[in-house]
């Protein structure tokens, strides 16, 4: 009688593990951008279905961490620099209005010692951990603004940041991952100064975006 259930629990299970493998797999750079990812393969290191392994897929070309090629062949996304420039441009203007919505809150003062707590996660551990800190910095901004669509665009974007980074200069990208380079960002917001909180966060996008934008592109 309690078959049923339980194997639907398990199918469940499963999807969202391999989905969580895949994710991790890619985002550490184990599968770079441009790599083949085939069903079958990947059905077999997980030891799951072609079609487990088909529902996570898609899942992650909804991320944008992965993109159908020639033949709709699955592969690791891979973006062009000016995607890249792009991608931090929209960044830059949702990241830049949710300082605004936190310098018009009347709980800034307690959103900056959030982000001041957080400053100090940024720069430490191996290259994986100092992503993730920086990542969830950034997410934190915008979870402080309140706006809840804020915080959903920044989610749908998230896949492709990732993609980026790790398509980036790994050995250059702690520097861009450094507390200090994020301190003006919550120093402006400290002293509510809207314009150059805004500008802070501009110009700290856009030196993202050259660092991560494939020169060859």
């Amino acid at each position: 009688m309690a078959a049923e259930p339980l194997t639907s629990l398990d199918r469940s299970t499963l999807r969202e593990r391999s989905l969580a493998a895949l994710r991790t797999a890619i985002t550490s750079g184990r599968y770079a951008p441009g790599d083949h990812l085939g069903e079958v393969e990947l059905s077999t290191h997980l030891g799951v279905s072609r079609g487990t392994v088909r529902e996570a897929l898609r899942h992650l070309q909804q991320e944008g961490l992965v993109t159908a090629g020639n033949r709709g062949m699955l592969r690791v996304n891979r973006l062009s620099a000016t995607e890249v420039r792009e991608l931090f441009r929209v960044r830059a203007a949702l990241e830049g209005l949710a300082v605004s919505e936190i310098i018009a809150s009347p709980g800034r003062e307690e959103a900056v010692a959030t982000l001041r707590a957080a400053l100090a996660d940024l720069g430490t551990g191996d290259f994986a951990q100092r992503v993730e800190a920086d990542l969830g910095f950034h997410l934190l901004l915008c979870r402080l603004s309140g706006n809840s669509m804020l915080v959903e665009a920044w989610r749908a974007l998230e896949g492709r940041i990732r993609v980026a980074i790790m398509n980036g200069d790994a050995e250059g990208s702690p520097i861009m991952m450094a507390g200090d380079r994020h301190a003006p960002i919550v120093e402006a917001i400290a002293r509510g100064e809207l314009d150059a909180a805004r500008s802070v966060v501009t110009e700290h996008m856009a030196a993202a975006a050259e660092h991560f934008a494939p020169a060859d592109a």
